[in-house]
């Protein structure tokens, strides 16, 4: 990391100051941080070559059925190709980092020491980056990390409707809301003519589920808002401001809207993927009920993500007929543990993941994904050659961390949303 911030010549500590950090930020470092404990970030295929304005994604919805036992009506017949074409755009996100100068100068004859401390803070920039991401990916782009479950106003205190989202929030977040996913976030939440909150404090008991924040929460807070990280709601406009994750390609319900400019409504399966309602079975039925659906559209799952309750109920379920594996990601040296499962096309590794939404499981076959990034993400942004940026109105330097580009499915249809328990 380049430090121009010590004045006059270069000293042995500052020079060693500057050739640690490099080292400590390298790229491939970068990515371990990153996809350690993320399975889905960490799996995914990757492509970091994004350029241009949009990158055409194309289906072929089904081939030209011109076909017939007999050859005029065969021939008679002018069906064509049916070839439906995702344009898929970047997002962008972003974080920061802030190194007092006081702390660069008071341990200007101590490299290590500043080392630890500049990498804190970079470190955690990095963390809150890679969970963005890691989260987006399984959400619908809009933004939203959770719901209100009643009333708030008057008070300072959130209720979530489900209580397992309470991983997506942190002390320190400001926070957003809106009547949907894709309204303009609310003028008067945290008081009067204030549009957020601030986080102040977490309880992450599974049955009281709650966020307290800073603010008295404004009467045109409502339940069942949801809410959003300042600055990521799709805020009225058409746009999704995050990373088109699972949701977005095989939601809930039936897709009737466009996606990256391609309407799903000729084949919502083949353009937005199986989806399965398990939730009255035990967990093995379900999914191999799931896989079933996908086998007969021509898939092959052999990824599962779950969140760890249903994963924990799963392993339970299977006793001693459990079987483990181990998966790695194929660009960095991370790995994961992983339950097995056979359905009807294979096997298919089960892996738990605390970005993934309660009661859900993704199951994937993952060629068909890929995450698809200007350059690493996440990166530090150094286009210039300075890593670290004085900040204008404070003593104290910005290192800046961010990601461009946009997950892509090539076969919605071979993959599948299952609903659990």
């Amino acid at each position: 990391m380049s430090l121009s911030v010590f004045a006059g010549t270069a000293t042995d500590a500052e020079t060693k100051v500057t050739d640690a950090l490099k080292e400590h930020y390298k790229p491939q470092r970068i990515k371990e941080m990153a996809y350690k404990n993320n399975p889905l970030l960490g799996l995914i295929p990757k492509y970091e070559s994004f350029g241009g304005e949009n990158m055409p994604i194309p289906i072929i919805i089904t081939g030209p059925q011109r076909r017939s036992a007999t050859f005029t009506d065969g021939q008679n017949n002018t069906s064509t190709s049916n070839v439906k074409q995702f344009l898929l755009t970047r997002v962008r996100d972003y974080s920061f980092a802030t190194i007092q100068h006081e702390a660069i100068r008071a341990s200007q004859g101590n490299a290590d020491a500043f080392v630890r401390y500049a990498t804190m803070e970079i470190d955690g920039a990095i963390h809150s980056l890679k969970r963005s991401m890691a989260t987006a990916m399984y959400r619908d782009g809009t933004g939203a990390i959770g719901r209100i479950s009643s009333n708030p106003s008057g008070g300072s205190a959130i209720t979530l409707v489900t209580g397992g989202d309470v991983v997506n929030f942190e002390v320190g977040m400001r926070l957003a809301c809106a009547s949907s996913t894709t309204a303009a976030v609310r003028a008067n939440f945290g008081g009067s003519s204030q549009n957020y909150v601030t986080v102040t404090g977490v309880n992450r008991a599974a049955s009281t589920a709650q966020i307290t924040v800073t603010e008295t929460i404004h009467a045109d807070a409502s339940a069942n808002d949801y809410l959003f990280c300042l600055g990521d709601a799709q805020n009225g406009t058409a746009i999704a401001p995050k990373l088109s994750g699972l949701e977005a390609w095989v939601p809930e319900a039936s897709p009737t809207t466009a996606l990256f400019g391609a309407v799903r409504t000729a084949d919502p399966t083949r353009l937005g993927g199986v989806r399965y309602d398990g939730s009255a079975l035990p967990i093995e039925e379900a999914l191999i009920s799931g896989a079933s659906l996908v086998g007969r559209e021509g898939g092959a799952p052999d990824h599962v993500f779950m969140d760890f309750t249903s994963y924990s109920n799963l392993e339970k379920a299977l006793g001693s007929k459990v079987q483990y594996d181990k998966v790695k990601s194929a660009d960095a040296d991370v790995g994961f543990d992983a339950l097995v499962v056979n359905g009807p096309r294979g096997r298919m590794k089960i892996i738990p993941d605390h970005n993934c939404q309660p009661n859900v499981a993704w199951m994937l076959q993952l060629d068909t994904w890929s995450l698809n990034t200007l350059g690493a993400a996440p990166q530090i942004l150094d286009l210039d050659g300075n890593n670290m940026l004085r900040e204008n109105a404070a003593d104290a330097y910005e290192v800046r961390v961010g990601m461009y580009g946009n997950i892509a499915c090539n076969a919605p249809g071979w993959n599948c949303r299952v609903k659990l328990a």
